[in-house]
């Protein structure tokens, strides 16, 4: 409408048959002024962009570099500099030899596993139920379990904490696991997700006698494949972040999480003078979450959109 309203104004919509030439010339005109326009709109836009974007990253760089300086190097700085002309890996062979920074990574993936695989399984039977099963009072339940989502999650932690201290599961794996294997927020993508599937493929399933549980391995778990696999990589970076539960839930430091382990190191291990290591420390517990999120950034993408669309 703008680029019309520019013909309009230049006259080209008139008389074109009295100065063919000059409208030509004209038109070229804005054409030139309008490409100009976008240029520098875009010019402009990833510019902006570009700025933003050293300001997010520029933490992890400064991390990145503060790992690889040794302690020596780092302390007589009196001008923190940008680079150093003398790169070390000692700061992570610290990492893994004076603290048992292996061994709070090993319980956090067992952790991140365990908790990530019997979400999934809940969310997906679940999800199934509420998606296609017939039973009464569905849309009520439903609704009820939709209204915990209104619920902060820290108002459970006592209740949670008291439940796991009577079982007496404390400092213990399935204590660290349990409270965390349901997630309202990931049944409810699952059940979006599985309510795009025809019906008529579920009737036909019916129709030569193919159980429940068969149709939902054999169909809606193929077809709603993205969105699970989003949600299995959610979960696992949710479980890698967690901190309160595992800081509140365990103090034998056998199976401290990454979460607490790296303040245990902190305050035990490095102590807070030794900056590098602590920095190499925070380094290999971000890494993995980075990679993995870079890997799967795509298909976290196409299972949040798919699981919030109709039709």
């Amino acid at each position: 409408m703008e680029r019309q309203a520019e013909f309009e104004k230049a006259g080209l919509g008139k008389g074109r048959d009295e100065n063919p030439g000059s409208g030509r010339a004209e038109y070229e005109r804005i054409q030139k002024k309008a490409g100009r326009r976008n240029r520098i709109r875009k010019a402009l836009t990833y510019t902006g962009l570009s700025v933003w974007a050293l300001i997010v990253l520029f933490p992890f760089y400064w991390m990145l570099l503060t790992s690889v300086k040794s302690y020596g190097a780092y302390n007589a700085e009196h001008v923190p500099s940008f680079f150093t002309l003398s790169p070390t890996i000692q700061n992570y062979i610290d990492a893994f030899t004076q603290v048992p920074l292996g061994g709070y990574l090993m319980n956090t993936v067992i952790f991140a596993l365990l908790t990530t695989l019997l979400m999934v399984v809940v969310s997906v039977l679940a999800a199934y139920a509420f998606a296609r099963l017939e039973f009464r009072g569905k849309n009520l339940l439903f609704t009820l379990f939709l209204s915990m989502m209104m619920i902060p999650s820290e108002l459970v932690v006592i209740t949670n904490f008291v439940t796991v201290t009577n079982l007496d599961l404390r400092n213990t794996f399935a204590g660290l696991v349990l409270p965390s294997v349901t997630s309202v927020f990931y049944i409810y993508l699952l059940k979006e997700n599985f309510e795009q599937v025809p019906d008529e493929l579920y009737r036909a399933a019916k129709v030569d006698g193919t159980s429940d549980l068969k149709y939902l391995l054999k169909v809606m778990v193929p077809i709603c494949r993205p969105t699970i696999v989003t949600v299995t990589i959610l979960k696992i970076i949710e479980c890698w972040n967690s901190y309160v539960w595992p800081r509140l839930i365990t103090d034998d430091p056998a199976y401290y999480l990454v979460s607490n382990g790296i303040q245990e190191i902190r305050e035990n291990g490095f102590g807070r003078e030794n900056i590098p290591a602590m920095m190499a420390a925070v380094v290999v517990i971000s890494v993995p979450l980075i990679i993995l999120f870079l890997v799967f950034r795509k298909k976290i993408m196409e299972g949040v959109s798919r699981g919030g669309m109709k039709g």
